[in-house]
């Protein structure tokens, strides 16, 4: 849920009577595994901007992430 507390997980739309009660193990570790990803996501902004400002070529990026520079460029261009 948001800090504004709206119900982004849906789980305000689940009817009790139909959802039995289980141990919600699998769904945390859903929603952890999203923050996993977009801490990632962030990270290799972050490291691609990095290695820009360092002065990278496009075709030394685009061959750690085993990507086509124009893909690279497309992805990473203005973030």
């Amino acid at each position: 849920m948001s800090s504004a507390g709206r119900d982004f997980a849906g789980l305000d739309q689940l009817d009790a009577a139909m959802s039995p009660a289980r141990v919600a193990v699998h769904f945390r570790r859903i929603l952890a595994a999203r923050e996993g990803i977009t801490a990632a996501e962030q990270e290799l902004r972050d490291a691609v901007k990095a290695a820009r400002d360092a002065g990278d070529s496009w075709t030394v990026i685009a061959s750690a992430l085993d990507r086509t520079r124009q893909a690279a460029q497309q992805r990473f261009c203005g973030n």
